[in-house]
């Protein structure tokens, strides 16, 4: 059965649920006209449909994640399945056919021998469904029965309801603290195998970057030496970005805050802030059709001749205008939650409008400043694509911005998106790449709120 028949029953059950309690609860009002309800009607309507809608969704979920092995189950002890071959992809491919002719998503079977399972499939399709159905009803129909007799005048259904949010806002946290902890669990347990094989210090410190997927044996540790990696996520995505993204962001805010009028700045903030909405493959276009090349020639122009195409320069430029919404929106907000009182002092001091703005406003909004140009840089040094379309895939530890560089998040791409087996160290490598990433971010982000701390104390 389609989960979404279940999940509309369960929605409509409560419904019902919902609507009967509430008015329940009026008519405590109408049969004793001075009583006093603890909780509104709606939370006692609310309490009920809990009571319905949750063990109904539970039960679906759990169903239709058994009811596909109770199928096959059942199909497998007809006397049609003694004719399947044994143990194997043949097998499997033809349950396959058989089950999808049943439920109407094939015409046809390919293998003769899987047109007998259509018919034992359909009747033990019927047969589940029927019982996930009405084992469905049975549940909500209890948890209403439980919940609905439990009402009276000074039940404290607002109490329980709110628990209950409460209990769905926290289990709601710890999905994402999980998911974190799960992150952090597989990088940790794939790169203690990748050094296992490949000294740490080679990898870390090394200044060779050339790994061979396909190779076999002891790998060489001189081949995954990370530093040209390092070097060229913060050269493109901490660097040139930031050089292109800090002051036009920066600027930006400052213009929309002190010098737009109303007007302006409801047409250029939403147009500024489109950029972030611009698909990522879409700069990578961009950079590599029209930047790039316009940055090659402008430097042969100048007497570089060794300018290529594919350059950190043209993938840092194209980046750096991608992040600029997020130092631009960040410090927009903060420059605006500048109390009124502290511009009009410093103009009253005789002060002018930019220097209010230099000694005044940027370092109180400095909080949140600090915190979009970490935000923009996290998001610089995890770009792929337009490092994939412009950089280049040439690892090369060099400081001339016009050459050929790649990032750690290309070359997580390109190992595992390889031929190579997971249990290569190739393969492992960018593993390890992804850790040292992560803890790169962790590092921008904790000395964030240090600085945001520091000054939040000076200026409240």
């Amino acid at each position: 059965m389609s989960p979404a028949i279940l999940l509309l029953l369960a929605f409509g059950l409560s419904l019902f649920g919902w609507l009967a309690a509430r008015s329940r609860a009026w008519a405590f009002r109408k049969a004793a006209p001075g009583t006093r309800l603890h909780s509104l009607p709606n939370f006692h309507g609310w309490y009920v449909a809990l009571w319905i809608g949750v063990p109904a969704l539970l039960f679906a979920v759990l169903w239709n994640a058994i009811s596909p092995m109770l199928i096959t189950s059942h199909v497998m002890a007809d006397p049609a399945a003694s004719l399947l071959p044994g143990f194997g992809f043949e097998r499997e491919t033809m349950l396959a056919e058989a089950r999808a002719v049943a439920e109407g998503r094939a015409f046809g079977v390919f293998n003769e021998e899987a047109q007998g399972l259509v018919a034992p499939y359909r009747a033990a399709i019927t047969l589940y469904d029927s019982i996930g159905l009405v084992v469905t009803i049975l549940v909500a129909f209890a948890g209403g029965a439980f919940a609905f007799l439990r009402l009276k005048p000074d039940f404290t259904a607002r109490t329980r309801v709110e628990r209950a949010v409460m209990g769905l806002l926290l289990i709601a946290s710890l999905v994402a603290i999980l998911t974190t902890i799960g992150i952090i669990v597989s990088l940790v347990f794939e790169t203690v195998r990748f050094f296992g094989m490949v000294s740490p210090l080679d990898f870390l410190f090394g200044t060779h970057w050339s790994p061979d997927p396909m190779s076999s044996g002891t790998p060489d540790g001189a081949d995954y030496g990370a530093i040209p990696l390092f070097w060229g996520t913060i050269y493109i995505g901490a660097i040139i970005a930031m050089i292109v993204a800090i002051p036009l962001g920066l600027m930006s805010a400052i213009f929309l805050t002190q010098y737009a009028s109303n007007g302006v700045r409801k047409v250029m903030k939403p147009l500024l802030e489109i950029l972030a909405g611009v698909p990522t493959v879409v700069y990578g276009y961009f950079a590599a059709l029209t930047v790039a090349p316009m940055v090659r020639d402008a430097a042969q122009a100048i007497g570089i001749s060794s300018a290529s195409t594919e350059s950190a320069v043209a993938a840092g430029l194209v980046m750096g205008v991608m992040i600029i919404p997020f130092v631009s929106s960040m410090a927009d907000d903060s420059i605006a939650a500048v109390p009124q009182a502290m511009r009009d002092g410093s103009l009253a001091m005789g002060a002018t409008t930019s220097e209010t703005i230099r000694k005044v406003l940027i370092p109180a909004a400095l909080p949140g400043i600090v915190a979009g140009v970490m935000l923009a840089v996290s998001r610089a040094i995890g770009e792929t694509m337009i490092v994939v379309m412009a950089a280049g895939a040439s690892a090369n530890l060099t400081a001339n911005p016009f050459e050929s560089m790649t990032t750690v998040t290309f070359q997580i791409v390109a190992m595992l998106t390889g031929e190579g087996s997971f249990d290569h160290p190739a393969t492992l490598s960018a593993f390890a790449l992804g850790m040292v990433l992560f803890l790169v971010t962790l590092t921008l982000n904790f000395i964030a709120l240090r600085v945001v701390k520091r000054y939040r104390e000076a200026y409240e």
